[in-house]
């Protein structure tokens, strides 16, 4: 790993959390919403995020989905090493993700979660990079857009460092 530059400042970060904690606010007034969270590079803006959401009746679980392993690139093929526990049939579900890339891992995940039977899925991510995108899903709350680079921090690691 090179030499590590800020890119988006922490204040910039929770700026940007709190609006997409009050755009979820506004968009399931009155409705109880399940996050499940992407372990393991989601945990922290999962957790600043469901605390800038002020909902009574919001649920959180968590998946931890495989492509990446120690590289920085993804092997394409998509493992789930710990699955949801909540119950989510015909439950409103966000999907909340650190970055989203190619997009293969979220359009594998939306296709196990259907399978589930949940009312309504929305994907919520704190980095998008859409130029890389292969996969057809659709982003419906993005923190910010980045075109290319590694990302360390705010949860995305290195294999497995680089979190904090």
């Amino acid at each position: 790993m090179g030499e590590l530059k800020l890119l988006i400042p922490a204040e910039e970060i929770d700026k940007r959390v709190k609006e997409l904690g009050a755009r979820i606010t506004q968009d399931y007034s009155g409705r109880p919403v399940v996050f499940i969270g992407i372990l393991k590079g989601a945990f922290i803006f999962l957790a600043d995020l469901v605390r800038a959401v002020n909902l009574p009746d919001l649920e959180i679980d968590f998946v931890r989905l495989a492509s990446y392993g120690k590289s920085d690139t993804s092997s394409g093929e998509v493992q789930i090493t710990k699955d949801i526990e909540l119950v989510i049939k015909g439950k409103d579900v966000i999907v909340v993700e650190d970055i989203v890339d190619t997009g293969y891992t979220l359009e594998y995940f939306q296709g196990v979660l259907k399978l589930h039977e949940p009312r309504s899925v929305k994907i919520c991510c704190l980095i998008d990079k859409a130029e890389r995108r292969k996969a057809k899903i659709n982003i419906d709350y993005c923190g910010f857009k980045i075109p290319k680079g590694f990302l360390v921090g705010y949860g995305l690691d290195f294999a497995e460092k680089w979190r904090h």
